[in-house]
């Protein structure tokens, strides 16, 4: 018995819904227009602010939440035994200062012990040739019966002694010149303790600065834990400033929706705290590796049963500039990103 027209057109409208259907459920994730994702937040790479010296908090100059631009001072730290070691390092540079100046000053005053030691030697060269030549005339006198042996004795003694006079005058002219490289070397050693002194007052100088804590970026004033009269360890955070100016949307999509997501494609974003207001992005780059795989412990079970689990990648979204609601945006805030990856 055949069906009635009714029947078969009902009949041909189920079997097109049934195909289409299977046609729907077996087609891939990735390959819809649009891909989206609740799993997505607000985020800034903001800036932790620790003192890079202890001591007493003297002075907070900012309050919370209050915005402040680079270098402008947050809060300064009791700076008293920082300028009395500045100062001490300071009396160091000069003591080593005016030990060099001593030196270089004896070095001048040798100079001139040299020339003396060297004046001496001459005389004494002279005096020795003077005394040779009158002890070989007293002496032939005397072998001739013209002089007597008294005289060429004492011609004899005056010419050792010059010779004595001369060997100690050269003697005294060696020292002088080898107390030339005693004194450059001292030298050498002063500077050697200027330069010392010197990055001592460096050091000292810089631990000064550190006492004034300033802004490494702008931004707004975050997490202010800082308080007058505390004490503060180096290193220990005493707030965050986070650049409101400069957020972006970490979005956590399935792996199974990133074949087609590629960078610079069109993103609209909704956000939870701005209701019925639409954002405009675009895809600035994929994460390079699941949140899962910087886990400490790695969740992969590599005995007993598995059970797959599909894992999310973080994609960035660079928020387009020149959008008033985007000044709203805070870090952590919740959004819905949909990447258009059909344009």
């Amino acid at each position: 018995m055949a069906l009635p027209k009714k029947a078969k057109l009902i009949s041909a409208m189920l079997l097109a819904v049934a195909v289409s259907g299977a046609v729907v459920l077996n087609r891939p994730e990735s390959a819809a227009a649009v891909q989206s994702t609740d799993d997505a937040y607000v985020h800034a790479d903001f800036t932790t602010v620790a003192p890079q010296v202890s001591g007493t908090v003297h002075s907070v100059l900012i309050e919370d939440n209050q915005p402040v631009n680079k270098g402008d001072l947050l809060a300064t730290i009791d700076d008293r035994d920082f300028v009395a070691a500045v100062n001490a390092a300071k009396a160091q540079v000069a003591s080593a200062r005016a030990g060099i100046a001593s030196l270089q000053a004896y070095l001048a005053r040798q100079a001139t012990a040299i020339r003396q030691a060297q004046a001496a030697l001459a005389a004494d060269e002279a005096a020795l040739k003077l005394a040779a030549v009158n002890q070989t005339r007293y002496r032939n006198l005397a072998d001739d019966g013209s002089g007597t042996v008294q005289a060429r004795q004492q011609a004899e003694a005056q010419l050792s002694i010059q010779r004595a006079r001369r060997d100690k005058s050269e003697a005294g002219l060696q020292a002088a010149r080898q107390q030339v490289d005693v004194l450059k070397a001292d030298l050498e050693k002063a500077r050697a303790t200027l330069a010392h002194a010197e990055a001592t007052q460096a050091i000292a100088e810089l631990k000064l600065s550190y006492t004034r804590i300033t802004a490494p970026i702008s931004g707004t004033i975050g997490q202010k834990s800082v308080r007058v009269g505390a004490f503060v360890n180096a290193g220990k955070p005493l707030l965050a400033i986070v650049p409101l100016d400069a957020v972006y949307i970490t979005a956590n999509f399935r792996e199974t929706q990133l074949d087609r997501v590629e960078a610079g494609q069109t993103v609209e974003i909704e956000v939870d705290a701005l209701p019925g207001k639409v954002l405009r992005g675009t895809v600035q780059s994929l994460g390079p590796a699941s949140g899962v795989s910087y886990s400490a412990v790695a969740p992969h079970n590599a005995t007993g049963n598995f059970t797959k689990i599909v894992q999310r990648l973080p994609v960035r979204i660079h928020i387009d500039p020149d959008q008033p609601d985007a000044t709203r945006l805070r870090v952590g805030m919740s959004v819905t990103p949909r990447i258009r990856v059909g344009e």
